[in-house]
């Protein structure tokens, strides 16, 4: 029991590492999208279709593009994470559909699905005393 109360100080260490990794992962695969400007945005986009959505999709795009890069880098500082944390779900989510979708199944979608939920379990867990909303 002493060790398992010993290892309980280090849950905070535990996020920041857990956070640093996995936000500048999101920023790698986030930031290519980005940079694709208004064409790479419009494929990116497109995928909203496999929830109805065929509208706007530069926005879309874009707005998947923006949150794997900025939201990856929230997740870094542990800024907004909640929030930041909540559309990287969604952009997970969408990824995930889209590889079904393809007929990549589950061995395809399962990254995303993957990181979708490690990231839905970061909205209970929060930041940890180590980012700047806890400062």
């Amino acid at each position: 029991m002493a060790i398992l109360d010993s290892l309980g100080k280090y849950r905070n260490t535990g996020l920041l590492i857990l956070r640093v990794g996995l936000g500048a992962m999101f920023m790698v695969h986030g930031f290519p999208k980005i940079s694709g400007g208004v064409e790479g945005w419009t494929g990116l986009g497109g995928s909203m279709k496999v929830i109805g959505i065929d509208f706007l999709p530069v926005f879309w795009g874009f707005m998947a593009a923006a949150t794997e890069t900025f939201g990856g880098f929230l997740l870094v500082l542990g800024l907004f994470f909640r929030p930041a944390n909540i559309l990287l779900v969604f952009t997970m989510i969408i990824a995930a559909l889209v590889h079904f979708g393809k007929g990549d199944g589950l061995s395809g979608a399962s990254h995303a699905i993957e990181l979708g939920i490690v990231c839905f379990g970061l909205i209970f867990i929060g930041p940890g005393k180590y980012s700047i909303d806890k400062k």
